[in-house]
């Protein structure tokens, strides 16, 4: 599994804080900035893969720092903002910025735009998808786990089977037979009364991110994972 680098040029420390953990639970190994006067020097020693720089800092902005790091280096860059101004969003694109964010924003936003910008510069596009969004929650296809707002919950590999399944058939109804036999191809024997019992469960556990009431029983046909409701 490969490890990125990330520089995170933000001066506020308790969203610092959060960021660097919540990306750390993505195996992102994330840095920060000691002195805000001397950006670039901590910059050359670290040689990020990737830099997430705030517009609004101390000493210098962002704008400024993003010429410079663009002035010897081509590492894609990441905006933030807490400005709700559309000249901020130009100025990063024409500096060489490769995204935008504005502050605040969802956790899953921040991640899809980081990978999809360590996809697309590190062309690592033939690893497995892994994470996968659903109705404002992140869906870890290694950890077997959910989580969003509310907290992350960890499933079982049947009661992980039997979701993914369904997400990845959503708004649509999925038989009970055909959630026996993908279960049974998958060496995992599950009989009628296993699945309704799995099934239960699987729900027991989504109550506590409030996401119980999108997997919904469809009597005499089977499951339907809903898109909508977060």
């Amino acid at each position: 599994m490969l490890v990125f680098k990330l520089l995170l040029i933000e001066d506020d420390a308790t969203l610092f804080n959060e960021i660097r953990d919540r990306l750390a639970g993505w195996s992102y190994d994330v840095y920060g900035i000691d002195n805000f006067s001397n950006v670039i020097q901590e910059f050359s020693l670290l040689k990020p893969d990737l830099v997430i720089i705030d517009i609004q800092l101390p000493k210098f902005d962002g704008f400024h720092w993003c010429r410079m790091i663009r002035s010897n280096s081509n590492v894609p860059i990441l905006f933030l903002s807490s400005r709700d101004h559309p000249t901020d969003m130009v100025m990063s694109m024409q500096l060489g910025a490769d995204d935008f964010i504005q502050k605040p924003f969802h956790f899953d936003v921040l991640i899809a735009k980081i990978q999809a910008i360590l996809r697309r510069v590190y062309n690592y596009n033939n690893e497995p998808i892994s994470l996968k969004t659903w109705c404002g929650a992140t869906v870890d296809y290694e950890r077997n786990t959910v989580t969003n707002d509310a907290g992350t919950i960890e499933l079982t590999k049947n009661e992980f089977f039997i979701l993914k399944l369904l997400i990845e058939q959503k708004n649509r109804i999925v038989s009970r037979d055909e959630l026996i036999k993908s279960l049974w191809d998958d060496e995992r024997f599950i009989s009628d009364n296993t699945l309704t019992v799995n099934v239960n469960r699987l729900r027991k556990k989504l109550e506590e991110l409030g996401l119980d009431h999108l997997i919904e029983t469809k009597v005499g046909q089977g499951y339907m994972a809903k898109e909508e409701g977060h």
